[in-house]
């Protein structure tokens, strides 16, 4: 184990970068893990290429014990969006899911319906764009065969309780789309069936790196519909003959996967791994309440939730319609980036988030709070 004070001594973004839900800046340890494959790659000295390959046994044993699965229930995916299309076009029967999901969930699931009429979405009302238990047990149906949630809900930060909607669903298929707290929200993934993360956001291994993980009960029920020459048997080493999919999260898999992608992604899981999910969700914690105090002190409304047992790592502001140029200006203005969509202003900070950065978020309220009072 290493200490969260060296976790956090890894990274080096500038100051004022507040926007780890959408991307976050690679650690130190990713940039060093890069050039030595690379150096591998672009040198091929003998037997260096076929020990690229090594990489995918290796990441798929860090996925595992992050999630709490085994490393044979796993397989690597360059995104979350292409293992969430190998799961929605692997089911059978009605999936509920609520339409305000991220679009990787919602269009994955009608574009299976389209295409092979064997999916049927029930589009899920929320609470307040919040998944509860009660309001997903309320509108089950005998049909429903999988219910799909994000862990957290990219819009409104809320932190779903997946023991709770485990409870409901009975042996329902659970589908989570982890991306926005992976890697920070230590989360009872074992009552999951699909996890689906990628490693852009909150592990901060860049893009192309993630992963699909499944439980045996999915392993049983989904089709692996797109399940290319890696995903058989005999790991694509047949040449001359179509072989089945094998029978397990390798047949999810289209074309060999990029090894440097995949070291990359594996020694960020390895430093979270080291350092622990719950010591690096502690330090979140706190940096997001400094977040939310420091929009009360400027009456700013958070609509994101503030109990921590509700939230991860994103804190939502809706200033009024008018203020709301005013406000991502003095943000731009003062060299603090975040996301803005839907009228909202979404900041995320992360452990590397400093105190330059909070002076930085201080001083473009302050300009804010100036100008709407002119």
């Amino acid at each position: 184990m290493r200490s969260i004070e060296t976790h956090i001594n890894g990274f080096s973004d500038d100051p004022g970068y507040l926007d780890f839900a959408r991307v976050g800046p690679i650690a130190r340890s990713v940039v060093e893990e890069q050039l030595a494959q690379v150096e591998l790659l672009g040198k091929a000295r003998f037997g260096t290429i076929d020990g690229l390959r090594s990489q995918d046994e290796r990441v798929r044993e860090a996925v595992a014990r992050t999630i709490g699965f085994h490393a044979d229930q796993v397989v690597f995916q360059p995104n979350t969006s292409t293992g969430i299309m190998h799961a929605m076009f692997g089911i059978t029967g009605g999936v509920a899911l609520s339409p305000g999901e991220f679009p990787a969930l919602t269009v994955a699931a009608v574009r299976a319906q389209e295409a092979l009429g064997v999916l049927a979405p029930l589009w899920l009302e929320t609470d307040h764009g919040h998944l509860t238990p009660g309001n997903i047990r309320d509108q089950l149906t005998p049909s429903t065969q999988a219910v799909a949630v994000s862990l957290v809900d990219f819009r409104t930060g809320y932190l779903v309780d997946l023991d709770g909607i485990r409870q409901v669903i009975g042996d329902r298929l659970l589908i989570v789309d982890a991306i926005q707290g992976f890697g920070v929200v230590d989360a009872p993934y074992e009552v999951a069936d699909v996890i689906v993360s990628g490693g852009q956001k909150w592990v901060r291994s860049g893009w192309g790196t993630g992963f699909l993980a499944l439980s045996d009960r999915a392993r049983d029920q989904l089709t692996p519909v797109f399940s290319g020459f890696p995903g058989t048997e005999a790991e694509g080493e047949s040449l001359d003959e179509v072989l089945p999919p094998a029978r397990g999260a390798r047949a999810f898999q289209i074309s060999n996967p990029d090894p440097i992608a995949q070291a990359r992604f594996a020694v960020a899981l390895e430093d979270i791994t080291e350092v622990g999910v719950s010591a690096i969700n502690a330090v979140i914690a706190e940096k997001v309440s400094r977040v939310i105090d420091l929009a009360d002190e400027y009456a700013l409304a958070v609509v994101s939730p503030r109990s921590e047992a509700e939230r991860a790592g994103i804190v939502v502001l809706e200033p009024a319609p008018d203020q709301l140029t005013v406000l991502t200006a003095s943000l731009y203005n003062h060299g603090v980036t975040t996301s803005s969509r839907g009228g909202t202003v979404r900041l995320s900070p992360h452990v590397s988030t400093d105190e330059e950065t909070f002076d930085m978020l201080r001083a473009s309220f302050v300009s804010y709070a100036s100008a709407i009072q002119v």
